[in-house]
């Protein structure tokens, strides 16, 4: 049986022999869910932000990185100095 201790500031230590039978690494959450007879533990994974990727449709195309520089530059003139240059 494995046992955590509860701090004064309400904070346990997750064993490492539980987090490596549970696949967990620094970020990932835990979610408590209450039912009869106690509490059962779930850990819910902090996602990268590639697994993110495609999950939204594009509005437009992209038009190509020296387009992308060329509105950016266009941007801060106009934020920066109150003109544009063509």
């Amino acid at each position: 049986m494995l046992k955590a201790r509860l701090t004064s500031k309400g904070q346990i230590t997750i064993p490492k022999e539980v987090r490596d039978r549970l696949g967990m690494r620094p970020g990932d959450g835990v979610v408590f869910e209450f039912g009869e007879g106690g509490v059962r533990m779930r850990v819910e994974r902090r996602r990268a932000l590639g697994e993110f990727k495609g999950s939204l449709p594009a509005r437009r195309g992209y038009p190509g990185k020296e387009a992308e520089r060329e509105a950016a530059r266009r941007h801060v003139i106009r934020e920066v100095l109150g003109e544009e240059t063509h």
